[in-house]
This record gives C-alpha cells, structure tokens and sequence, in this order.
C-alpha cells in the first residue's frame, strides 16, 4: 500500500490570530518568563497561538484527527480491528502527559498576565484563552481518565512529584473548575464572529458540549462502574447550563448551511452561516491526510450495518416500522458496479452524503474519480463525505491521493451541534418543547428531507438504551447528523452510560456492513449476506469507562492511584 511511505509538506503550522490572519505568525513554545516578555502583546499573542493546535480537526500531515480516524465505535469497523483505546496499563501515554504540558502552558500565560503592563482588557483576554484551553484539556482528561490532579499554578515540570503526583482530584471538583474557567472566558472574550478566533462563541459552544457531557455522565452514571452513583441535583445544574450558552448561541445570527455536506468539505469555512470555530488548512502550506484516507486505496475504516440501519427512511419511521422497500442489496449495474442507489433513495439524505453509492469491497474496487485510486472499505461502504472534487483540480493525486496534503478546512463546533446539544438537554430535563424542536432537530430533519419529529414519537423496537421514544430519537438524529465527526460517538456512548453497546459479541452488527448476498464468487466473508468486516472481536468490561493512568506517574510517587480494573 502506498501508504508505508509517509510525506507531508514543509510547511510553516498554521496558528490561530485574533482576526483572520492566520498565515504569518509563528507560535511559542520557548520563550522568557519575564514582565518584559508578558508585557509585548505581540509576544503574547505569538505565544497563545501554539493553542491552537490542540483542536485536531482532520490532523496535520501524516497523522490522524478526529474525524474518520476515531473509529473506536458502532458507527465504523477498522479493518485492521478497533480494540479498546488500552487493553493494558501503558508505562507512558501522551493521552495524559500531553495535556498537563498543555496545562502548564496555560497557566505560564494566566501568571504572566498578573506582572504584565498591557491594559486591563488586554490582561483579561489573554487570561480567558489561556483559561478556555485549559478547560478544554482538563474535559479530555476527565472523559478520559476520572479524577485526576487540578493545577491552577506553574508546574515546572509535568513529572514534578510535588504536582502531578499528589493525589488526584474528584473529577467532579476538577469539572467545576472547568465550568468555572468557560464562565470567565465567556465573560472576557470578544463576540467576534471570526471563526478562527477566540471568542466569546467559542467558549459558549465549548460550555454546550462539556456541560451537556457532564449533564448526562452525572444522570447516567452508576457506583459501580464509574465509582459514583447519579446525582440527580448535579445533573440539573450542568444540563441547565448546556441549554443556556446553547441557546445564547441559537440567538447569534448562525444559521445551518444549504447542504449537509458543506460543512465537511469545504475548502474556506471562512464565512459559511453555520461553523462558530474551525481548523483552517492551506494549499501547501499545512494539510492533512483524511480526504487521501477516504479516497485512497488503503481500506477505508467502513462505516456499519448498525450505523446505517439507525437512518430512517423517508416516511419517517426506522428499519423496523417502515411501509418503504426495505431491501438493502448492492444490485450489479451496467458499469459492472454494485449499486447502493435503490438502498439510498429511500433513505435519510445525510446517508448519501456520508457514503458513496457503490459498494467498495475487497476484490471489487471502485474510484470516485477516474484519476483517483480505486477504493476499498471493511464494510463494503466507503466514506465520502469529507471528499471535495474540486480540491487540486491541478493534481488530484497529489491533493486527494496524498498523504498530508488535503487541505479542505475542519470543522471544530458548529450550529448542528449546538441545535442537538438544546434539544438534549431540554428533553433530559424534561422541559422540550414542540417549539423547541421546530426550531432545531426539525431543521435538522428538513435538510434530510425527513418529516418533522413530535414530542411523542413511535416506538422503534430497536431502541436498547433504556431511554423515552423522544430521548432515543433525539438520539438518533445526533448519531445520523454526527456520524464519524469529531470523536462524539464514542464520548455520547461513556456519557449515556451506554459504552457496552460496543461489545461486539453482543452486537455484531457493529461488525458487519454491506448485503453483498447478490455478489457472485464474493471474496469477502458473510453473515447472512452482510459483510463481517473482521473476525477480531471485543468485549465490554466496565473498566473501560476509564482509561488506565500510565504506569510511570504511579510509580514516580505513591499518591496517584491506579483506575479500578487495572493492573
């Protein structure tokens, strides 16, 4: 496969301004900590730059981001197989060393503002994007790690025993210090609508997302697999709070785009109506490999019979209730392609627009472009939604087939997210609406071309979550409007209470994908006709709903503590 050799472009890393010009600025990770040094605004802003590069977006060169490549979930098959992100304690992890030395990072730049002489506005602006990237690192290490050390003062060195060694902090203390840093930025940041700036929405769009997270963790979450039983008040408290900067936001002039899919491939997100915050890429300067990923020859991380079957169909009603053809054959056509058309044209229009309409399988590859390489998926679907045609019209090989260099720009936050963040927790609050969801998962559900949903939804037999037929359908949506975008299936499934659901042995549709049972000679194994995209499997233990802390930071000090189940 082409892809045992990586290459990328040099380039200067693109880094984030407090206006749109984000291409002749360099940022700082070496630097003097002095007054003189916090008190040059250009020194400061140069330094605060290098946060920028902590939203993943679609990666940067040969690396992954979060989209596509966060494949752990029920959505996508790996075809290499997903296991758990650890199946044993790591002696080190950058999951944990690299936010604490982003932490450290942050708080160099709140105590560097407390010697400076820039004004008072210009003091509180940086200390608020030094304070909403720190609540940002510290939601990834709580997601992914439980209780874990607050620090709100320099520690010199990530290891110091003095720091990172004490014991760890309840995480719900640490989250309140989270909410606390989101409130303060929201407070002191400008209300540019510059989507590559930091601001105000930004920080309100950031607060939906973590609150709605710890809203739903605090209700869902039991004693004895997350060591801490519900808590009905708390979960009160943070789902008001996601409905509030949620609603604030809905109040901002942000309106969804056309097309479901231009939010993905665009080439400048610069002024599309819906994205509040993106990663921006340019043409040989920084790019990123996820379209290469999901126009190239390697074998595409598919998406899944389970994922698909969760899109309802145009009348509505999902796989089970239905009165639409229900068959999901790839059909031979005339070019000698396995057709998904007649599977597609009954279906949710996002479905569509986030997989080809052929099927792509081991033995029968297909090219979306003539001058592009012929794809293949662990599923037989392969994933198209991130693609742009017209990226290097130049050189399609080398811009769509080439590692490191896409340069389509990445969504980080963004009004679909935000209109399905105010439903939630409207509905976990029991207060949502008919108004409500005209004014947001119904928009959602008009550009799918679906009917409107209603307070009181049928019953889907498919539900398994345990959850009200309105809750599963919000659900639902989420899941249909986010597939393989930015890591949030996997996170609503830990928040949900719900990360069993991806024990393959329990559920093997998350294993399977496509009917290929009109395929003649198929050299691809199936079940029932459908694809079984691996015969690796996995098993939910409830230890998984917290990553293990590395080895080294326990036995640097004897006051961090293992997460219960590892050794």
């Amino acid at each position: 496969m082409k892809k045992s050799v990586l290459y990328a472009l040099a380039a200067s890393v693109m880094v984030l301004a407090s206006c749109n010009d984000m291409l002749d600025k360099s940022p700082r990770s070496e630097f003097s900590n002095s007054p003189a040094f916090w008190s040059n605004v250009n020194s400061v802003e140069s330094y605060s730059n290098k946060l920028y590069e902590n939203y993943a977006g679609y990666g940067q060169g040969g690396s992954g981001g979060w989209f596509y490549f966060k494949s752990l979930s029920d959505d996508q098959a790996d075809p290499n197989f997903d296991n758990w992100t650890f199946t044993s304690v790591p002696n080190t992890s950058s999951y944990w060393s690299t936010p604490f030395t982003e932490i450290r990072r942050c708080n160099y730049l709140i105590e560097g503002m407390a010697s400076s002489s820039l004004s008072d506005a210009e003091k509180k602006n940086y200390e608020a994007v030094a304070r909403l990237n720190r609540a940002w690192q510290y939601f990834q290490l709580v997601r992914e790690y439980g209780d874990v050390q607050w620090q709100e003062k320099v520690v010199l060195d990530a290891n110091d025993e003095s720091a990172v060694n004490q014991p760890r902090t309840d995480r719900d203390v640490v989250m309140d210090h989270v909410l606390a840093d989101l409130d303060f930025a929201i407070a002191n940041l400008s209300t540019t609508k510059a989507g590559n700036a930091w601001s105000k929405h930004l920080a309100l769009a950031m607060k939906s997302d973590v609150c709605l997270f710890e809203g739903t963790y605090c209700k869902y979450r039991t004693q004895a697999d997350n060591g801490k039983p519900a808590d009905a008040a708390r979960a009160q408290k943070y789902l008001e709070q996601a409905r509030d900067a949620s609603n604030t936001l809905m109040g901002a002039g942000y309106t969804l785009s056309d097309n479901y899919g231009d939010v993905y491939n665009s080439l400048n997100l610069n002024g599309n109506p819906e994205v509040i915050f993106w990663r921006n890429y340019h043409k040989d300067v920084l790019g990123h490999s996820t379209v290469d990923y999901t126009t190239g020859s390697t074998a595409q991380r598919g998406i899944t019979k389970d994922a698909v079957d969760a899109f309802l169909f145009l009348d509505g009603k999902p796989l089970a209730t239905t009165s639409l053809d229900k068959d999901d054959k790839a059909v031979l056509d005339a070019n000698g392609n396995y057709s998904l058309e007649g599977m597609l044209s009954k279906r949710d229009k996002r479905l569509s627009v986030l997989i080809d309409h052929v099927a792509c399988f081991k033995g029968h590859g297909w090219a979306r472009d003539p001058e592009l390489a012929q794809m293949t998926s662990s599923t037989g679907y392969t994933i198209a939604k991130y693609d742009n045609a017209l990226m290097g019209t130049d050189n399609k090989t080398l811009y769509r087939n080439g590692i490191g260099t896409g340069y389509t720009d990445a969504p980080i936050y963004w009004l679909a997210v935000v209109y399905l963040n105010y439903a939630e927790a409207k509905a976990e609050l029991g207060t949502l609406t008919q108004e409500d969801l005209n004014k947001t998962v119904n928009l959602l559900l008009k550009r799918a071309g679906l009917p409107d949903m209603n307070l009181t939804p049928a019953a889907d037999p498919a539900n398994n979550h345990g959850v009200s037929n309105l809750l599963w359908e919000i659900r639902r949506c989420r899941r249909c409007e986010l597939m393989t975008d930015n890591w949030y299936r996997y996170w609503d499934l830990v928040r949900w209470h719900q990360l069993d659901k991806l024990d393959s042995n329990k559920y093997p549709n998350i294993n399977r994908g496509a009917n290929l049972s009109n395929v003649a000679g198929c050299e691809v194994a199936l079940d029932g006709g459908y694809v079984v995209a691996t015969s690796a499997t996995r098993s939910f233990d409830k230890k998984h709903y917290f990553w293990p802390i590395p080895q080294q930071q326990i036995t640097l000090g004897n006051k961090t503590t293992q997460n219960d189940g590892w050794k």
